[in-house]
């Protein structure tokens, strides 16, 4: 097994701690309107981890993918990308069968990293502002 990229870790880091907020944000709404129960945590743990591991295996894909040929890299990608959807479909298949999760908290965290990446352009803006000015100040001084 090759060693995760620093950059593959830290995106992946990114969308984990976004997921995680919106987790702690969804079971304060269902506490809040009083429909909380141990099936919510649950579904959420399980899509939660899912996603984040769906991630990470994207990102690892490609990693590797930028060592091959165009047409080997765009094939590993197309194949990774049907085993990660076929993951995450086969996770919402048991949190729908099985009792102990609920339905709502495991299909609402499938999109939790699709609005970490939407966001990101806001976020690395008021870093990148902060940055420009502290460079601003030293050279200044």
């Amino acid at each position: 097994m090759s060693k995760i990229d620093k950059v593959v870790l830290r995106e992946t880091k990114y969308i984990a701690a976004w997921v995680i907020i919106f987790s702690a944000i969804m079971q304060a709404v269902f506490l809040v309107i009083g429909k909380w129960d141990y099936t919510v945590l649950l579904g959420n743990l399980l899509s939660g981890a899912a996603v984040i591991l769906n991630f990470l295996g994207m990102g690892m894909t490609v990693q590797k993918a930028v060592d091959k040929e165009e047409k080997e890299a765009k094939q590993a990608m197309k194949a990774s990308g049907m085993v990660r959807t076929f993951l995450l479909f086969i996770t919402v298949v048991i949190g729908v069968l099985l009792d102990c999760f609920s339905i709502w908290t495991v299909i609402i965290p499938l999109f939790f990293p699709r609005i970490a990446v939407a966001i990101r352009p806001l976020w690395d803006k008021k870093a990148n502002k902060k940055a420009n000015k502290k460079e601003a100040d030293e050279s200044e001084g």
